[in-house]
Formats: C-alpha cells, sequence, structure tokens
C-alpha cells in the first residue's frame, strides 16, 4: 500500500451530518459543534471562515476548507459580521438567546438558511465521529485549510451538491461515501502543495529508508517486528533507522507501529464481524490478552469498553 494511500484510507464517515447552506447578507454563525473533522465547500456567493486562533480564510465558488476540532470558528459573509446563529454540538442551532432555530432556517431535504433564495449557497459535511485510525492524520492538520478552485479540481463537489437534496432510499450511505472521497481528494491536492504549511512528517516522503519502513508497517503490522528485522528489511542499519525516524516522524520506529496497531485495531473493534481474537492477531498478539493489556495501556479502556463506547456513539 502507498503510504499516502494508507494515511488517507480511514476517513469512513457513519452517519456524517451533510446540508446545503443557503445565505442572505448579512448572516454570521458562531460553531461550537466541536466535530472532529468539517468540509466547507463554496458553490456561489462568498463566505468567510474565523478562526479563534489564526487568519480569516476567504471561500468563493469552488473553493473549498476543512475545520478541524474541537477550535470554535465563525462562518460568516464578511470577517467582522457579529454571529446571529449558534450551532452547538451535536449540529443544534440556536438565536443569541438560545432558541431553536432548526425549523425556521430548514428548506427541504438537507437544505438549511436564513433564506431560501439567498445568494451564498456553500455545503458542509461534518464527522461527528472520526474514525480512531484517523488520529495521527487530524494532529497533522492545521484548524483550517483551504484550496482554491484554481488549486484543485474534482466533479465531486458538484456531485455531493445533487446528491445531499435527495430523499431517498440508503441516500444516507450515499452521502457518507461521497464526503469520504471528497475529503480524500481535497487531503490529496493539499499534502500535494510544495508549501509550508504541510505538516513535517510529509518530509518522509523525500526519504527512501522512512518511506519503506513506513509502507512495511502499514502492510504488515501482524508481523513480529523488531527494529533490526524492520532496518534490514528497509535496506538501512539499526542506528541508522533509528535516528532518521526519529527525526522525520517524531517518534521511534517501535513506538508508531504500537501505536499504529492501536489505531487500527480501535478500528477494528468497531466491525460488527470482529472478535477481540480476530483483532489481537490482525495485530499481531498471540493471545487476545496480551492483546487487552497493550490496548488498555495505550488507549485507557480495554477493547470491549472501546467497541460498547464506539458503538453506543454510532446509535
Amino acid at each position: 500500500m502507498d503510504t499516502l494511500a494508507g494515511l488517507l484510507d480511514a476517513p469512513r464517515a457513519r452517519g456524517a451530518f451533510a446540508l446545503r447552506a443557503v445565505m442572505r447578507s448579512p448572516w454570521s454563525l458562531r460553531i461550537l459543534a466541536e466535530s472532529p473533522l468539517t468540509v466547507i465547500a463554496g458553490i456561489t456567493g462568498i463566505l468567510w471562515i474565523v478562526p479563534d486562533k489564526g487568519e480569516p480564510t476567504r471561500i468563493g465558488p469552488g473553493d473549498i476548507a476543512i475545520t478541524t476540532g474541537p477550535d470554535h470558528y465563525t462562518v460568516a459573509d464578511a470577517a467582522a459580521t457579529p454571529p446571529t446563529v449558534i450551532v452547538h454540538p451535536g449540529q443544534h442551532c440556536c438565536d443569541l438567546q438560545g432558541n431553536s432555530l432548526i425549523e425556521k432556517m430548514t428548506h427541504g431535504v438537507r437544505t438549511w438558511g436564513n433564506d431560501p433564495q439567498g445568494e451564498t449557497v456553500f455545503l458542509v459535511g461534518a464527522y461527528e465521529q472520526f474514525s480512531d485510525i484517523s488520529e495521527r492524520l487530524l494532529r497533522a492538520l492545521p484548524a483550517v485549510l483551504s484550496l482554491t478552485h484554481s488549486e484543485w479540481q474534482s466533479p465531486l463537489v458538484s456531485l455531493l451538491c445533487d446528491e445531499v437534496i435527495k430523499d431517498e432510499p440508503g441516500q444516507a450511505a450515499v452521502l457518507d461515501r461521497l464526503l469520504d472521497l471528497l475529503l480524500t481528494a481535497v487531503l490529496k491536492s493539499w499534502f500535494a502543495r510544495q508549501d509550508s504549511k504541510r505538516p513535517q512528517w510529509w518530509r518522509f516522503q523525500g526519504d527512501r529508508i522512512v518511506e519503506k519502513a513506513l509502507r512495511i508497517m502499514h502492510d504488515q503490522p501482524a508481523h513480529p517486528w523488531t527494529l533490526d528485522s524492520l532496518a534490514a528489511q528497509a535496506g538501512a542499519s539499526r542506528s541508522s533507522l533509528a535516528r532518521r525516524f526519529q527525526d522525520l516522524i517524531g517518534e521511534p520506529p517501535m513506538t508508531f507501529l504500537k501505536h499504529w496497531r492501536m489505531a487500527l485495531a480501535a478500528d477494528l473493534l468497531c466491525q460488527p464481524n470482529e472478535t477481540v481474537s480476530t483483532v489481537a492477531e490482525k495485530v499481531g498478539y498471540a493471545t487476545p490478552f496480551a492483546f487487552s493489556a497493550a490496548f488498555k495501556r495505550v488507549r485507557g479502556l480495554s477493547p470491549q469498553e472501546h467497541r460498547t463506547g464506539a458503538l453506543r456513539q454510532h446509535h
């Protein structure tokens, strides 16, 4: 597996929040939802994303942005417009006095805003429970990243715009998969850009030894790797691999492997056809007991507690 593909393979929306927003100026939305990750795509008109920390980002037609939680931010027609709507966790929207605006601002299937004929239209897709496998990727992203229409080309926004307002059987699953594809396309384009905003660990793409070691661990997480065997497979000495890996990734190879196994296990435990025993085997533990002990040591709860919590969130 290509290493970038491994990092971007994680997004798997499950009942993600998706809507088409239609707004007439003046308008300003205070976003307190703390969604782990939100995609905002401009269709018509201009909007601004104003993070609590950082510079405002202008989004025009064809531009796209990704925000990461739990940071709060404002989305408005202009950077200085004061908020009149508060969006709370669970995507509950209220006025400044706390009165619900859901009924007042809903205009048909997944269409929302202060005026159904408003001049500004944008799409919102929010991951409410981001898969644990993506924690490393999520940590690497800034509070707000954006691409202009000239920096990326994709038919996915237009397709999502058409699909989001349909009310058909299975439509939620369609929207989930489209959102996954859109997010992956945006992140792939963003990572490819040669600028200072790219996370430091992306520099491993220029180091063949570290790149090969990462690919090996992604492809064969269950193998009983040692630093010696990993270095041999990567074509480097033990000390060279350890030094280069630490410099570029920020942690030792075996620490990365441990966390990768636990992240992979956390995702597998959410699948109904997996058991603690099958997951233990897939991530390289000889017994379910050894796996459970390691999982609890790293994650702070048992595999069963993790599975129960994830299922409760999903339902």
